[in-house]
C-alpha cells in the first residue's frame, strides 16, 4: 500500500492525513486519524451531466459497529441498518459546510462518503468535516475549499476552553457552550451551538477563536494540495443567448422587480412572472444545459440583492428589524393531551403537543457512538406537504426533520428540570401547519408554550429567531425575521434561540463562501432584540409553567433504597416487584443502578405501591421505639413481628432490668409490646422492652427473684 502522511497539532492533539490508494478509483479520498479515531473520507464525481434543477450534492456518514469494538445492533439483525440520527446530523454538518462551495454550474453528481473505521474518545464528526475537505481539495473535482473545522467547549466550573474535547470532556467537564463551527478566510459558513444561556459576546469571542483554528487547518491543507492535489476539471457554463437577456431586460425586469418588492410575503408574485417567462421563451432555442428556469432564479438572486442593499427595500415591505405579526395559545386542542401550544409568525404556523410518560418510556440508544444509553426528552419536527400548499408523499421524516428537531431539542434542553426534580420523559412533537420561512424557530417558539402548559417546571421560556443577510462586495444588510424569497435566495439562514438571559442554541447555513464574524456579532444582536420581542409575546399568553401537570399525564414518585436492596425488591424472577405491580396497578416500577425507584401510575396507585417498597426496604436504626408483636417464644427470648417484611428478637435479657428465667412468663404470642431498636447487624435486628419502658414487666406481672 501506498501512502503520504500528513500532520498537524491542534492544542495538543495530533490530526494526521493519510493519502493511501487504498480507494485509489475515487476522485479524492484520505485517511484522517486524531487519537484512536479513524475516519476514511471519499469524494467521487459523476460522469454524466445532471438534468436536475439543483446541484446534485450528497453526503453519506457510514456508522460502522466494529468501529466501537463491538457487537451491536439487535440479537436478531447484527448487521449496520438505516443511519442513526448522529449519523443523518453528522451528514447535515458536512453538507451545509461544503456545499456553498461548489459552483452549481457544475451540473454533475458529487457523492461524498464518510467511514468512520474506528472510535476512540474524539468525536469522529469533525475529523469527518476536515476529511471532506482534503479529500476535495486534493481531488480533481472544482471546489472553492479548503476550510477548517473545530469544536470548542466552555467549562462551567474551570472556565477553561477546550479545543476538540473529547466524549469524557463533554460528559464531564459540565460545559456551559459547545459549538462546531466551520468556516474559510477567517469567516464562518456553519455553526452548532448548544448553550446554557451564554450572553451574545462569549459566542462573538468564541468563534473568533474558531477562525484561527480554520486558518491553521487551512494552511496546512495548502501544504497538502501542493504535495498530492490533482488539477482541478474544467467546468463549462452554457454562455446565456442575447435574445434570452435581452428578451428579460426588456420585457420582465421592472416586472420582476415589482413581483419582488411587491410588499406581500411569500413568492406567490414572483412564481407569476416565472410562469409567464417560461411559456413566452419555450420556443427559443437555447445551448445544451442552459435552464430558462434558473436564469431566471438568478436574475431573482441578483435584483434582490440590489433592492436590499441598494434600494433600502425588503420583499415584503416590512423594516429589516420587524417581526412579522405573532399569534400564540396554550392549551385548547383538547384534554386529552398533556400540553400544546400553538405559535404563529407571519404565514408560519407551528402546533407542538406535549406528552409525558414515566422514565420507562425513554429511548434506548444502541448506536457506534452511544450503547445502551437512554434519552428522556425527545423533540420531534414535522413538515407535512400541505403546509406549503402542495401534496405528496405524507407520514415518515427526512434529514430535514431530524436536523429541525435536533435544533429544536438543543435549544430547549438547557431549560428543561433535571432528571431527579421531574423525572418524566418528555415528547415534544411539532407539527408544520403553515409554513414561509424559519419553522424550526416557531416550533423552539410552540414548544416551550407546549411545556409550560404541561406544568413542566421549565427555568425560562425559549424563543427563535432566524436572521438573513443580503451582502453585495463590502456592504452587507441584516434582515430580521427572514421569509419567502430573503430565505431562498439570502446569504445567511442564521437561527438562533434563547431566553431572556441569554443563548441555548444556534444553526447557521449560508450561501456565500463564509461570513466575517463581525457580520454576526451584529445578527446576534439584532436576533436578541427580535427574540425579547416574541418572549413578552409569549408571556402575555402564559408566563409560567401550571402548577399542576395534565391530570391525564400519569403520576410519578420515587424513593431510594440502597443498591444491595435492589434484589430484595426485584425478588427471585422478579416475583417481588411484579407482585407489587398486580397488588397496587401501578404501571411501571424502574430501578435505577443507584437505587433510585420510580414508580410510574394512576389515581393514587403509585402512592400505595412507594409505600410498600419502602416499608420492604425499611433499614432500622438504633434507638428508633417501635410497638411489635410476639410471634415466637423461646427460651433465651420472643421474636417479635416489626412490619410485614421484618422481625426482630427480644433476649430474655431484654425483656425487664432483673433477671428472667423464662420469656412465658412474661409474654405471650399476640401481645402487642413497646420495644426500642438496641442491636442492628444485617438483617438481624435486636429489640429492648427494658430500654423502651423499665416497669413494664413489673405491670405485667413480673418480680424480681429473690
Amino acid at each position: 500500500m501506498q501512502t503520504q502522511s500528513f500532520s498537524t497539532t491542534v492544542a495538543g492533539k495530533t490530526i494526521t492525513a493519510d493519502i493511501t490508494d487504498l480507494t485509489n478509483q475515487a476522485n479524492g479520498s484520505v485517511l484522517m486519524r486524531m487519537g484512536e479515531t479513524a475516519v476514511l473520507v471519499t469524494a467521487v464525481m459523476g460522469e454524466r451531466e445532471s438534468d436536475l434543477p439543483y446541484f446534485p450534492l450528497s453526503v453519506e456518514f457510514e456508522e460502522k459497529f466494529y468501529a466501537a469494538g463491538q457487537i451491536l445492533g439487535s440479537r436478531f439483525g447484527r448487521r449496520e441498518g438505516r443511519p442513526s440520527e448522529e449519523a443523518v446530523l453528522s451528514a447535515r454538518i458536512i453538507d451545509r459546510t461544503i456545499r456553498p462551495l461548489f459552483d452549481h454550474q457544475l451540473g454533475r453528481d458529487v457523492q461524498i462518503v464518510a467511514t468512520v473505521l474506528a472510535m476512540g474518545e474524539d468525536d469522529p464528526d469533525i475529523l469527518a468535516v476536515i476529511g471532506t475537505s482534503v479529500a476535495l481539495a486534493i481531488s480533481d473535482i472544482p471546489w472553492g475549499g479548503p476550510i477548517g473545522a473545530v469544536r470548542i467547549g466552555l467549562s462551567r466550573e474551570t472556565g477553561d476552553v477546550l479545543i476538540n474535547p473529547t466524549y469524557v470532556e463533554r460528559e464531564t467537564g459540565n460545559l456551559t457552550f459547545e459549538v462546531l463551527a466551520c468556516g474559510k478566510d477567517g469567516g464562518i459558513n456553519m455553526i452548532e451551538t448548544l448553550a446554557y444561556e451564554v450572553p451574545e459576546d462569549d459566542i462573538v469571542a468564541i468563534l473568533e477563536a474558531a477562525t484561527q483554528v480554520h486558518q491553521q487547518l487551512e494552511a496546512w491543507q495548502q501544504e497538502i494540495m501542493t504535495a498530492v492535489g490533482k488539477a482541478k476539471q474544467k467546468i463549462t457554463r452554457p454562455k446565456t443567448p442575447e435574445t434570452i437577456s435581452n428578451r428579460f431586460a426588456s420585457e420582465f425586469g421592472e416586472q420582476l422587480y415589482q413581483a419582488i418588492f411587491s410588499g406581500q410575503a411569500g413568492k406567490g408574485r414572483i412564481q407569476e412572472v416565472k410562469e409567464v417567462w417560461l411559456e413566452t421563451t419555450k420556443d427559443i432555442e437555447v445551448p445544451e444545459r442552459f435552464s430558462l428556469s434558473n436564469y431566471f432564479e438568478e436574475q431573482v438572486d441578483i435584483m434582490l440583492h440590489q433592492g436590499v442593499v441598494h434600494d433600502g427595500k425588503r420583499a415584503d415591505g416590512r423594516h429589516p428589524d420587524e417581526v412579522r405579526p405573532l399569534f400564540t395559545q396554550a392549551g385548547g386542542i383538547s384534554p386529552v393531551l398533556h400540553g400544546t401550544g400553538i405559535f404563529y409568525r407571519g404565514n408560519t404556523h407551528v402546533l407542538t403537543a406535549l406528552t409525558l410518560a414515566g422514565p420507562e418510556a425513554a429511548q434506548r440508544i444502541d448506536t457506534m457512538e452511544t450503547q445502551e444509553g437512554a434519552k428522556r426528552y425527545m423533540h420531534h419536527y414535522n413538515f407535512p406537504p400541505f403546509s406549503v400548499g402542495e401534496t405528496g408523499r405524507v407520514g415518515g421524516f427526512n434529514r430535514r426533520m431530524i436536523g429541525h428537531g435536533a435544533l429544536a431539542e438543543k435549544a430547549l434542553l438547557p431549560v428543561l428540570p433535571s432528571g431527579s426534580d421531574f423525572p418524566y420523559t418528555i415528547r415534544l412533537v411539532s407539527e408544520t401547519l403553515s409554513s414561509n420561512g424559519s419553522s424550526s424557530m416557531a416550533s423552539i417558539c410552540g414548544s416551550s408554550i407546549a411545556l409550560m402548559d404541561g406544568g413542566v417546571p421549565i427555568t425560562r421560556p425559549v424563543a427563535g429567531i432566524a436572521s438573513g443577510v443580503m451582502i453585495d462586495g463590502e456592504k452587507f444588510v441584516l434582515l430580521t425575521d427572514i421569509q419567502g424569497p430573503e430565505d431562498e435566495h439570502g446569504d445567511m439562514d442564521f437561527k438562533v434561540a434563547g431566553t431572556t438571559e441569554g443563548v441555548t442554541a444556534i444553526q447557521m447555513d449560508v450561501k456565500v463562501d463564509a461570513v466575517p464574524v463581525h457580520i454576526l456579532a451584529v445578527a446576534l444582536e439584532k436576533a436578541r432584540e427580535a427574540r425579547l420581542h416574541i418572549l413578552k409575546t409569549m408571556e402575555a399568553t402564559i408566563a409560567a409553567p401550571r402548577d399542576t401537570i395534565s391530570p391525564r399525564a400519569p403520576e410519578i414518585v420515587s424513593l431510594q433504597i440502597q443498591p444491595e436492596q435492589i434484589g430484595l425488591v426485584i425478588g427471585s424472577g422478579g416475583k417481588t416487584v411484579n407482585g407489587i405491580k398486580e397488588d397496587t396497578g401501578v404501571d411501571e416500577i424502574s430501578i435505577e443502578d443507584d437505587g433510585t425507584v420510580y414508580i410510574t401510575g394512576r389515581n393514587g396507585s403509585a402512592q400505595a405501591a412507594q409505600e410498600k417498597i419502602a416499608a420492604l426496604t425499611k433499614v432500622y436504626e438504633v434507638g428508633e421505639e417501635l410497638e411489635v408483636t410476639v410471634t415466637t417464644l423461646t427460651n433465651f427470648g420472643a421474636f417479635a413481628r416489626i412490619d410485614e417484611h421484618s422481625e426482630g428478637l427480644i433476649h430474655v435479657s431484654e425483656i425487664a432490668p432483673f433477671r428472667i428465667e423464662d420469656p412465658a412468663s412474661v409474654l405471650t404470642v399476640g401481645d402487642v409490646v413497646p420495644v426500642v431498636v438496641s442491636k442492628v447487624e444485617g438483617d438481624k435486628i435486636g429489640l429492648s422492652i427494658k430500654q423502651r419502658d423499665g416497669e413494664w414487666a413489673k405491670r405485667n406481672g413480673a418480680a424480681p427473684q429473690e
